[in-house]
């Protein structure tokens, strides 16, 4: 049974007596350009093919290429000579063999020296098999075939990706031995291989095979440096790419994706971008389509959205970017199929679970004459949540780390729906003295969300004379309007002493509703505005000079 076994493991390795012929055959063939050698070629091509696939089987068989270059010495020298030689690799077959025996010996750990330098050797005879070298034996093809030399190394890298994209389709792990080397190995040796290459855009279906070929074996991935010479190219050089290629690259690479959401953000949130421009923006990138099918993705560009925002938590327009990303990839997961889309809760881990449908529902996928009522039950539910975790903190003896950061997970979840908080707004325009409180709440809560600097209760009381100031206002019929209505409003933007201030874009924001959705006549709503505006607006600047201010004294 033994002697069976040997048989059979043997059987398929070539005979290592043939390696001195055909290297010999090689060295001829090389050396002569006749019809006779041409001819010689053709009578042993079908020979050479079997010989070449015994060596790739046992090349694939071997743990290193240090092993196989000791098993067969010669190996090196015999497959240079046949890429080298255009009559050879004219013979798709044998060109294809050549390809994956070189890829085979490529070592993407190389653990001495005889390894870097078959890599940096593999790395030539690939870039000599896909363009013209001057000192190549193509130009003699060449002028035998009548063929321009672009057309021909075009032609041949053609067929090199046509053979590598059968070769990766084949790829399968199948490792039944710790000495066997697996395709996974081989697979991501031809991404290393393929670096110099990376920039012909001829090469894209490989790089989309690669990106896309699912890697079985857990110790092998493809080649960072493969990796990281796709995402320059591809972000700096204007590669193109298939959209499934660009998503499979941001999985595959953490810097990439990361590169990708900061680009998009920093763009975004550039001077004279308007919300329509951002949505355009956002999703042309294919990040919110990304994040959608793959959760993993969402979750690091959350985590990128978290560490923005508390650097910038009164920018508006980083507030904005966020609010109308989260819309676009809403749209994108209602495209997903259910049985093939994650949960809610796996989009969203650490936001409060009960808030997670609530807010994350469109105000368009419920009846209109309901949405007072769902604002109301989001408003007291978050006022309960943060009433709790405020108190937590204040019993504990300890620092409470949980309790902000519940707080700030609440928010952050209020802001990326920040539609509802719009829809809020424009109810306050048509609510009561009874029904606006929660909506007053919630408003503040979404401006002014910690007790850092800021002191709900106070804001809350501010908040209600604002709102009474210009529910009056709007409410009057008489024209013109009466100054002393219009003076008392702006007597309330300045900050009283002692006094957090309220948000100059809190007031503006309802100012704005009132102005839109109020019963006053366009002309009338007009002038308010143009009364108004222009104090806000010297308010807000006159805060932000005395925050910079503080910042450069502490």
């Amino acid at each position: 049974m033994t002697e069976l076994l040997v048989q059979q493991t043997a059987e398929p390795l070539p005979n290592i007596q043939e390696m001195p012929f055909w290297l010999e055959k090689a060295v001829a063939w090389g050396q002569a350009e006749s019809t006779r050698t041409r001819k010689d070629i053709s009578l042993h091509l079908s020979r050479l093919r079997d010989f070449l696939q015994q060596l790739l089987k046992q090349i694939n068989d071997v743990s290193s290429t240090t092993e196989t270059m000791s098993r067969l010495p010669l190996l090196g020298q015999f497959l240079g000579r046949l890429c080298w030689n255009p009559h050879v690799t004219a013979d798709s077959s044998s060109r294809g063999l050549l390809l994956q025996c070189l890829l085979a010996l490529y070592s993407e750990h190389p653990s001495n020296a005889v390894e870097r330098k078959s890599n940096q050797w593999i790395r030539k005879i690939l870039c000599q098999l896909a363009t013209e070298e001057e000192d190549s034996a193509a130009p003699a093809l060449m002028k035998h075939l009548g063929v321009p030399a672009k057309e021909y190394h075009l032609k041949v890298l053609k067929r090199m990706v046509t053979l590598m994209q059968e070769s990766i389709g084949k790829s399968q792990c199948s490792q039944s031995s710790r000495n066997q080397g697996c395709s996974c190995t081989s697979i991501q040796a031809a991404s290393e291989a393929w670096v110099p290459l990376i920039k012909c855009p001829e090469t894209s279906p490989v790089i989309g095979a690669l990106l896309q070929q699912p890697v079985n074996c857990i110790r092998e991935g493809l080649s960072e440096n493969f990796l990281d010479a796709l995402h320059s190219a591809y972000s700096r050089c204007g590669l193109p790419l298939e959209e499934e290629a660009v998503v499979s690259l941001w999985c595959h690479s953490l810097s990439s994706m990361e590169d990708a959401v900061l680009s998009l953000l920093e763009s975004t949130t550039a001077a004279g971008s308007t919300a329509n421009k951002i949505e355009e923006q956002v999703t042309k990138s294919l990040l919110p389509k990304a994040c959608a099918q793959h959760y993993s993705i969402f979750l690091v560009a959350n985590d990128i959205f978290r560490t923005v925002l508390k650097q910038a938590e009164r920018n508006e327009c980083v507030k904005d970017f966020f609010q109308i990303f989260t819309k676009c990839f809403l749209r994108e997961l209602s495209q997903q199929q259910p049985q093939t889309s994650a949960s809610l809760k796996a989009f969203f881990p650490q936001s409060p679970p009960s808030l997670l449908v609530p807010l994350l529902t469109m105000p368009s996928e419920m009846p209109q004459e309901v949405s007072k009522n769902h604002l109301m039950w989001v408003s007291s539910s978050l006022q309960r949540l943060i009433e709790e975790e405020e108190e937590e903190e204040d019993d504990s003896d300890s620092r409470n780390i949980r309790g902000p950061h519940k707080v700030f997970e609440a928010w952050f979840l209020l802001l990326q729906c920040g539609h509802w908080v719009q829809m809020a707004v424009q109810l306050l325009v048509t609510s009561g003295p009874e029904d606006c409180g929660p909506l007053l709440w919630l408003l503040v809560f979404y401006h002014h969300p910690t007790n850092r600097w800021h002191h709900r209760a106070s804001q809350l009381v501010q908040a209600k004379a604002v709102w009474d100031h210009l529910n009056s206002l709007f409410s009057v019929v008489a024209h013109p309007l009466p100054a002393d209505q219009l003076q008392s409003l702006i007597s309330l933007l300045p900050p009283k002493p002692q006094q957090p201030a309220l948000a100059a874009s809190l007031t503006l924001n309802l100012l704005v509703n009132f102005a839109v959705f109020g019963k006053l006549p366009l002309g009338t709503s007009t002038e308010i505005m143009q009364q108004s505006r222009w104090w806000i607006s010297l308010d807000c600047r006159m805060r932000q000079h005395v925050s910079s201010a503080r910042c450069v004294s502490d």
